[in-house]
C-alpha cells in the first residue's frame, strides 16, 4: 500500500492506494470513525458496479448506510441535485458527529463535498474516487464545489476530507474515453512538475502496460498534488500551477454544456493551446507545445480549438476565477516540468483565439 499524509494548515489527512481496497473498506473506516451512521453519495453508474460491495464491507463492520444515487454525469453538480441531497440527509437524520462518504467521480466528490461541508455547517467527509482522473486530482486537495449556468465550480469551499481511500483496480471498469480522460490531468501533472513522469508516459505502448503501473503512477500525480497543497493551501500562489490548460478548458466544456468534451478532454485542447500562445510570446520554450500534442495524440485526447466564436469563449474565461481584469492570469510552461504563473494581455488572447478557431 502506497499513503501520503497532506499535511495541510487547516488540518492533516492520509491518502491510502492499495489495489483490492474496496474490499477491506468496512475495517479501514472503522479505524478512523467510531461512529454508527454513514451517508454514501453515488451515482447511477458506480452505484451498479461498487455500491454494493461499499455497503456490505461496511454493515459487516457494523455500520448503519443510507445510500443517496444521482445521475451520473456533470449537470448533477448542480444546486438541484444539492437540495435534493440535503433532503435526503435530513430524511436519514445525519448529524455532525456522523460521517458521509463521495463515492464516485470527480462530480461526485465535488458535489458530495460541497454537501458535507455546508450541512448542518460541517459534516465529516470520506471520498472513495472510482476515476483515473478523480484519483489522480479531484479527490485530493479539498477542494468542493458546484457549478452556476455561467460557470463551472464558481460557488464550492476548501473542506479536507478525513482520508481518500483509492483502489487502482476499480479503473478496470472505465471505458477507454474515460480512462484517457483521466490520463489528461496525469499528462497536466507531468508538464507542470515531473519531466520524468511526462515521459516515461511517453514510452508505454498501450492501456494494458500502463494499468501495470497504474498504483505507481496515481502515488507520483497524488505526491505532487499533497507537496503543491502544504505548500498553498487556499489557492493564493503556487497551487495555480494545478490549473494548467483549465482557463481555455473550463470555457470550452461550459460552452458545449458538459456534453461535447469531458474535462479531461477540455483540459487537453487548453494545455496545448496555452503552450502555443506561450510559444508565441516568448514565454515557453519553442517546441515544447509539439511535445504536448504527441502526447495527447498518443492518449487519443484532442489538442485543436473546436469552432466556437471567439467572444463566447472570452466571455466564458472572464469568468474564470483567475481572471485579474486587463490581464489573464494564465498558468504556461517554460519547458516540459517547469511551470509558472503569468499574466497575458487580453488582446493577445483574443488574437490568438481567432486566429486558431472559427
Amino acid at each position: 500500500m502506497y499513503s501520503i499524509e497532506v499535511e495541510a494548515s487547516s488540518g492533516s489527512y492520509p491518502i491510502y492506494i492499495k489495489n483490492g481496497l474496496l474490499e477491506q473498506i468496512g475495517s479501514e473506516v472503522k479505524k478512523i470513525y467510531k461512529g454508527r451512521k454513514i451517508a454514501i453519495v453515488t451515482d447511477s453508474n458506480v452505484n451498479k458496479f461498487y455500491a454494493p460491495k461499499v455497503i456490505s464491507s461496511l454493515k459487516s463492520e457494523g455500520f448503519e448506510t443510507f445510500k443517496i444515487v444521482v445521475k451520473a454525469g456533470e449537470e448533477s453538480k448542480s444546486f438541484d441535485t444539492l437540495f435534493g441531497v440535503y433532503d435526503k440527509l435530513l430524511d436519514f437524520k445525519i448529524n455532525r458527529g456522523d460521517i458521509i462518504i463521495a463515492l464516485g467521480g470527480g462530480v461526485v466528490g465535488d458535489m458530495t463535498g460541497f454537501a458535507a461541508a455546508t450541512f448542518l455547517r460541517g459534516i465529516p467527509l470520506i471520498q472513495i474516487p472510482t476515476t483515473l482522473l478523480a484519483q489522480v486530482d479531484s479527490s485530493v486537495g479539498g477542494k468542493v464545489a458546484v457549478d452556476l449556468p455561467r460557470g463551472k465550480n464558481l460557488v464550492g469551499n476548501f473542506y479536507n476530507p478525513k482520508a481518500v481511500f483509492i483502489d487502482p483496480l476499480l479503473l478496470g471498469t472505465l471505458n477507454d474515453k474515460f480512462f484517457n480522460d483521466g490520463m489528461g490531468e496525469v499528462i497536466k501533472y507531468g508538464a507542470i512538475k515531473d519531466i520524468e513522469l511526462f515521459y516515461k508516459l511517453m514510452n508505454y505502448e498501450n492501456k494494458e502496460s500502463i494499468l501495470k503501473d497504474i498504483d505507481e503512477i496515481i502515488y507520483t500525480c497524488c505526491r505532487i498534488k499533497a507537496a503543491v497543497v502544504e505548500k498553498d493551501e487556499m489557492d493564493t500562489g503556487e497551487r495555480m500551477l494545478l490549473n494548467f490548460g483549465h482557463t481555455i478548458g473550463h470555457a470550452i466544456e461550459q460552452f458545449f454544456n458538459f456534453k461535447e468534451y469531458s474535462h479531461g478532454e477540455a483540459v487537453a485542447i487548453g494545455m496545448y493551446a496555452i503552450t502555443k500562445l506561450g510559444e508565441e510570446l516568448g514565454m515557453t520554450k519553442i517546441g515544447t507545445s509539439s511535445t504536448i500534442k504527441d502526447i495527447l495524440i498518443k492518449f487519443n485526447l484532442p489538442w485543436t480549438l473546436p469552432e466556437i466564436k471567439t467572444e463566447v469563449i472570452i466571455e466564458a474565461i472572464s469568468h474564470d476565477k483567475k481572471n485579474l481584469g486587463e490581464y489573464m492570469n494564465f498558468i504556461l510552461i517554460e519547458s516540459i516540468g517547469n511551470s509558472f504563473s503569468g499574466k497575458i494581455q487580453d488582446s493577445k488572447i483574443v488574437d490568438y483565439l481567432q486566429r486558431n478557431h472559427k
